[in-house]
């Protein structure tokens, strides 16, 4: 086949593709289904939201850490001192 062959056949494609997208987006509205928002898989619902701290520093009250991310300096520092982490637990278990 020829180039111009070719590119005539993909656009003929295209076309079709862009006929039946066209046909199945009027079937979804008219389901109620076409304006439907599209979430993203696998997201999470907590994401951006924020949680109450787990650990506080008693050096310094104001330095807290919710358990999430990366371990702050001020609890690495006194971990490697020997501490554990539920030395610095602001409600420590029943």
């Amino acid at each position: 086949m020829s180039v111009e062959t070719l590119i005539k056949m993909r656009d003929d494609i295209e076309k079709i593709l862009n006929r039946k997208t066209e046909q199945l987006q009027s079937q979804l509205a008219a389901l109620g289904l076409g304006d439907a928002p599209r979430g993203k898989r696998g997201a999470s619902k907590m994401k951006g939201r924020k949680v109450a701290p787990k650990y506080r520093n008693p050096n310094n009250r104001s330095e807290t850490w919710a358990g999430r991310g990366a371990m702050p300096r001020w609890m690495a520092v006194q971990i490697k001192a020997g501490k554990k982490r539920e030395d610095f637990a602001i409600h420590k278990g029943k």
